[in-house]
């Protein structure tokens, strides 16, 4: 009976996440953690997702006994029913993505405290790190279900300010990951074109660039057209000086100081920063209460309903939504999604990034312990790894010397990402009165305008920062 419980408790420890990875190809131990982690946030994600889709509710009233009630006989007046009308009303809409996105924040939080201060493998907390998946599921879904349990009141307001500031935060987040992307496909790339002097490397990141800048040229054009007509003199404002700045983060990439000192940086890593910037001005913009100023897209394509239509919300002139999310959110979403990947993917090591996660001892620990650790592991140079290879383990220990990332950052990380993909179902209004209805708010719309500026200024930083500091290493 011992064994069993051995091998049972053993299959809820470390060996769920090999398992998981037994058919992937062979990936470290942190990489595996790391995904394993982000698909928790994925599930609970799309969970949230369910409770905004329209009529859910009433596929509950149809569930014989769940959310109405069943008369047992028709003599005696007997009516049983697992819930009532008011806790039903609470598993769907906003408040419910709410409680969702609360749990996993408040799951990340608690975690981002344990793992404080973890250098290696061999802390005890690593194993909690790497192991134990079936409790930590059991965990989430724990508070998960005490959320629900939370009296509405102020909770609503209160988790919106909270969500709205780490939103803002995973924002400029998603700006390092995006321009850590942007200078390893571009490092890649010229890499590439020099070693095997292919013109088809120069002619793709050529392409590439003119395309995103035209992606970015016609967004403005919209943005007049549609956003910034008539008296709409603040978004006026954003487009005009969002575009001014980007035509000078542009100029200042391609400076001879900047580029004597970062000559793998240009147009590519503009062109992208562009990009995303005016996706974060027609999101500020698309949160003005004013829907003068704010047609949504619905309006945009069929002009002719806005009169016609009250049903829409982008036509609604108070500025209200029932929750669901539009094309604006499923963008939103998308990016959300490669931002969470590409951090559990990639290599710190080997990443710019990775110095924002890691402290400067972890990252010398790891340049040195990794090359003689973990290559000789991949040799076959440890009995372990040949037990492991014989076995079909694909997973190995590549952080007994030092930890492959920052523990605490990341989950503190993911909890920022619980609160950014909360806002964005939400769209980034706030809770009204009625439960199932939110409403626009110009926080929201000065919250992401900002964060666009920051991110313009954070990224001239790291371009004009070796020219200014040449006494500091940037490499």
């Amino acid at each position: 009976m011992g064994c069993i419980l051995g091998t049972v408790a053993c299959c809820f420890g470390s060996a769920a996440c090999s398992l998981c990875c037994a058919a992937c190809p062979s990936c470290k131990n942190s990489t595996a953690s790391r995904i394993g982690y982000a698909l928790m946030l994925l599930v609970g994600s799309i969970v949230a997702v369910i409770m905004l889709i329209p009529g859910i509710r009433h596929k509950l009233d149809d569930i014989p006994g769940l959310c109405r009630d069943i008369i047992k006989n028709d003599y005696v007046d007997t009516k049983t029913q697992a819930f009532s009308k008011e806790q039903c009303d609470s598993v769907v809409g906003f408040l419910a993505v709410y409680r969702v996105c609360f749990a996993m924040a408040m799951f990340f939080v608690l975690f981002a405290v344990i793992m404080i201060k973890v250098n290696s493998s061999k802390d005890p907390r690593a194993k909690i790190q790497n192991g134990f998946w079936f409790f930590k599921v059991l965990i989430m879904i724990g508070i998960g279900v005490g959320a629900f349990f939370i009296p509405g009141g102020s909770f609503g307001e209160a988790w919106m300010v909270i969500g709205m500031i780490g939103a803002f935060l995973f924002i400029l987040i998603q700006l390092v990951l995006i321009v850590d992307f942007a200078h390893g496909w571009a490092e890649s790339w010229v890499e590439k074109y020099e070693e095997t002097e292919s013109k088809a490397y120069y002619v793709g990141l050529f392409f590439f660039t003119i395309l995103f800048y035209i992606i970015s040229f016609v967004a403005v054009v919209l943005f007049y057209v549609y956003y910034a007509d008539g008296d709409c003199s603040l978004h006026k404002f954003f487009v005009s000086f969002n575009l001014i700045l980007c035509v000078a983060m542009s100029v200042v990439a391609i400076l001879p100081k900047v580029q004597e000192h970062q000559p793998r940086s240009g147009l590519l890593q503009s062109s992208i920063i562009t990009c995303y910037v005016m996706y974060l001005t027609w999101s500020a913009m698309s949160n003005n209460p004013d829907k003068t100023c704010n047609p949504g897209l619905k309006e945009i394509i069929a002009p002719s309903d806005i009169h016609n239509n009250t049903g829409v919300s982008g036509a609604d002139t108070t500025g209200t939504s029932d929750g669901t999310f539009d094309w604006q959110s499923i963008l939103a979403l998308g990016i959300w999604l490669f931002a969470v990947l590409y951090s559990s993917i990639r290599t710190s090591s080997n990443s710019q990034v990775g110095k924002l996660t890691m402290t400067e001892k972890t990252l010398l620990q790891t340049d040195t312990g990794r090359r003689a650790g973990s290559d000789e592991n991949l040799m076959g140079g440890s009995s372990d790894s040949e037990g492991d290879a014989e076995s079909g383990q694909k997973v190995w220990d590549n952080e007994e010397d030092a930890v492959a990332y920052s523990y605490s950052f990341y989950h503190f990380m993911l909890f920022l990402a619980s609160l950014y993909v909360m806002m964005t179902l939400t769209n980034w209004f706030s809770p009204s009165s009625d439960v199932k209805k939110l409403n626009a708010n110009m926080a929201s719309v000065w919250v992401k305008i900002a964060s666009s500026w920051v991110s313009i200024i954070l990224y001239v930083w790291t371009l004009v920062a070796p020219v200014i500091l040449q006494d500091r290493d940037f490499s």
